[in-house]
C-alpha cells in the first residue's frame, strides 16, 4: 500500500525536477497531478512557470498561465503575478509593464510581488531608471516596498557603480522604518571594494552593527574577500576569527580569500597554515586554492614547492587548467628558466589545454627578458597564426623588448608591430617615457608628458613618478644628452605613434558617443 500522493509531494517532485533543468519531466508530473484529481495550487504554477521560462520553454510558459486564468483555482491577484514574474523569467520585460499597467487600469489590487518582479528584472539588466519609474507607481499606489524590493534597486546601482545613490537610497529607507535585508548590506558593501572604497565599506559595515543587523556567512564572505583584496589581510583574518566566534561555519570561498591574501604579501606560512586548517575542518582545497599556493611559491622563486604543490594537486585528484600551467610557466620564465618553462608548456599541450593570450605574453616576455628578440617575435607570430588576437600586454611586452634591442632589428619589429594593428594604453606612454630618461633625454620626457597632459589622457602614478624623476636631473644637472641620436629620433618616432593612435581612438569613441 502506498500513500495518496498530495499536492505537496508532487510540488516537491517539480521543483527537483526544475532545479535539476528536467523541465519535461516536470510537465508530465503536472499532467499526472491533474488526471489523478489532484489540485495545483499557488506554488505548483510558481514551480512550473518560472521554470519554463528561466530555461527558454516560453510557450510551455505561456500555456501553463492560460491553464492557471481559466481554472478558476487561484485569486486574481496571484495569477497576475506568476504572469508578471515568468515575462520578467522570458527578459520580455515591456510586456511584464504593460500587463501590470492594464492590471492597474482595471482597478484590480496590485501586488507588491509584480512590482518586485519587474524591479528586480530592470535592475538585473542595468535599466535602473526604469525600475525606479516602476518602484514610484508602487509607492504611489500606497505598497509598502520590501526588502527585496530595495535588494532589487541596491542590486541595480552597485552593477553600475552608483554608489552614493544606492547608499542614499538605503539611509532614506531605514529612516522611514522600511526593512532592509543582509541581501541588501551585501550587495553594497561588495559594490564599495570593488569600486576600491575600502573606508566606505568598512563604515556601511559598521552600520549595519549598529541598526542591530547580525550579518550572516554570506556577509562575512563579502566583508573578508573585499578586506584580502584591498590589502587588509591581517583585519581581514581578525574578522574570520569573529566569524568562527560567532559559529558562522566559512567555506573554500572565505579560506582562498585568506590564502590569496596572505601569498600577496609574502606570507605564504601563514597560508599554507590556513589550507591544512581547512583539512582538518573537512573542507578540501579545491583548484583556486592550489593555484594560489603555487603562485605564491612561483613569487618567492620556490619553483621547487611550487611543482611539488603541482604534482601533489594530481595525486589527489585536482586537474590543472589553463591558470595552473600559467603560473608555472610565469614562474620559471622570471627565473631565466626557459627549459623549464617550455617543458610546462608542452605538459599543458598533452593534457589537451590550448595556450591562451596570457601563456603567449608571459613566454614573450621571458624571451624579451633574456634579449632572445628574435624567439620573441617567433612567439609573436605563433600567436597570430593560432587565431589568437594580441592585446595590450602584448605590444607593451613587445615594445620594451624593441626598445632595448639594437635599432637596425627595432626599425623592423616595429613595422611587424604596426602591422597587426598596434593598440598603445596608459602603460605604453609610462614605458616610452621611461626609455627616453634612460636614454638620457629627460627633455624630450618631460616634454611628451605635457603633450599628454594638455591633451587630458589618462595619466597615473607612474607617469608622474617617471616625469618628477625627469624633472630632477635636469634640476641636479645629472648630466644627460642634448644633441640628438638615432636612438632618441627612433623613441620619438614610437612616441609620436603611440600619441597619434591615441589621439584617434579618442575621436573615434567621442563620434561614437
Amino acid at each position: 500500500m502506498g500513500a495518496f500522493p498530495t499536492t505537496i509531494m508532487y510540488n516537491a517532485l517539480m521543483d527537483g525536477y526544475v532545479k535539476a533543468r528536467e523541465i519535461t519531466q516536470a510537465n508530465m508530473l503536472y499532467e499526472e497531478m491533474r488526471n489523478k484529481g489532484v489540485t495545483p495550487d499557488c506554488v505548483t504554477f510558481n514551480i512550473l512557470v518560472s521554470g519554463q521560462y528561466k530555461y527558454g520553454r516560453e510557450k510551455d510558459g505561456d500555456h501553463l498561465l492560460r491553464d492557471l486564468s481559466m481554472s478558476g483555482l487561484l485569486p486574481d491577484c496571484s495569477s497576475a503575478d506568476i504572469w508578471v514574474a515568468g515575462l520578467c523569467w522570458a527578459g520580455r520585460l515591456n510586456q511584464a509593464t504593460e500587463l501590470l499597467q492594464d492590471i492597474l487600469e482595471k482597478g484590480m489590487p496590485p501586488s507588491v510581488v509584480a512590482f518586485n518582479s519587474i524591479i528586480a528584472a530592470y535592475s538585473k539588466v542595468g535599466f535602473n531608471s526604469k525600475a525606479f519609474e516602476t518602484y514610484n507607481i508602487m509607492v504611489k499606489y500606497g505598497l509598502t516596498p520590501s526588502s527585496s524590493t530595495c535588494a532589487s534597486l541596491l542590486i541595480g546601482l552597485s552593477r553600475t557603480c552608483r554608489l552614493q545613490e544606492a547608499k542614499k537610497l538605503m539611509d532614506k529607507m531605514i529612516d522611514k522604518g522600511l526593512s532592509v535585508n543582509k541581501v541588501a548590506f551585501t550587495v553594497l558593501l561588495d559594490g564599495y571594494f570593488k569600486a576600491g572604497d575600502t573606508v566606505g565599506a568598512q563604515s556601511l559595515w559598521e552600520q549595519m552593527e549598529v541598526i542591530g543587523l547580525a550579518p550572516d556567512a554570506v556577509a562575512y564572505s563579502a566583508f573578508i574577500d573585499g578586506l584580502s583584496k584591498a590589502g587588509f589581510v591581517e583585519e581581514a583574518y581578525d574578522w574570520f576569527l569573529e566569524m568562527l566566534r560567532r559559529g558562522l561555519v566559512p567555506n573554500n570561498f572565505v579560506y582562498n580569500s585568506l590564502i590569496a591574501g596572505f601569498c600577496n604579501f609574502g606570507k605564504l606560512k601563514e597560508a599554507l597554515k590556513l589550507e591544512r586548517e581547512m583539512r582538518q575542518k573537512g573542507l578540501l582545497p579545491d583548484i583556486f586554492t592550489v593555484n594560489i599556493i603555487i603562485n605564491g611559491f612561483c613569487k618567492q622563486g620556490r619553483m621547487k614547492s611550487a611543482t611539488d604543490t603541482f604534482m601533489e594537486m594530481q595525486r589527489t585528484g585536482l586537474t590543472p587548467d589553463v591558470v595552473t600551467y600559467n603560473t608555472l610557466i610565469s614562474g620559471y620564465c622570471k627565473a631565466f628558466d626557459m627549459v623549464n618553462a617550455n617543458t610546462y608548456v608542452t605538459r599543458m599541450h598533452s593534457s589537451g589545454w590550448d595556450p591562451d593570450v596570457t601563456t603567449y605574453n608571459i613566454r614573450i616576455h621571458g624571451l624579451c627578458s633574456t634579449r632572445r628578440m628574435n624567439q620573441a617575435v617567433m612567439m609573436l607570430d605563433e600567436l597570430v597564426s593560432s587565431g589568437i588576437v594580441p592585446d595590450t600586454v602584448t605590444y607593451n611586452t613587445m615594445l620594451n623588448g624593441i626598445c632595448n634591442d639594437i635599432l637596425d632589428r627595432a626599425m623592423i619589429l616595429t613595422a611587424k608591430l604596426l602591422k597587426i594593428a598596434f593598440a598603445p594604453n596608459t602603460v605604453t606612454t609610462n614605458l616610452l617615457l621611461s626609455h627616453l630618461c634612460k636614454q638620457g633625454l629627460p627633455e624630450r620626457a618631460l616634454m611628451w608628458g605635457q603633450k599628454l597632459r594638455q591633451s587630458h589622457f589618462g595619466l597615473d602614478e607612474i607617469t608622474y613618478k617617471i616625469l618628477d624623476r625627469a624633472y630632477r636631473d635636469i634640476q641636479e644637472g645629472t648630466d644627460y644628452y642634448r644633441g640628438t641620436t638615432e636612438k632618441s629620433l627612433f623613441l620619438d618616432f614610437l612616441m609620436y605613434m603611440a600619441y597619434g593612435r591615441l589621439c584617434r581612438d579618442r575621436l573615434n569613441n567621442e563620434t561614437v558617443l
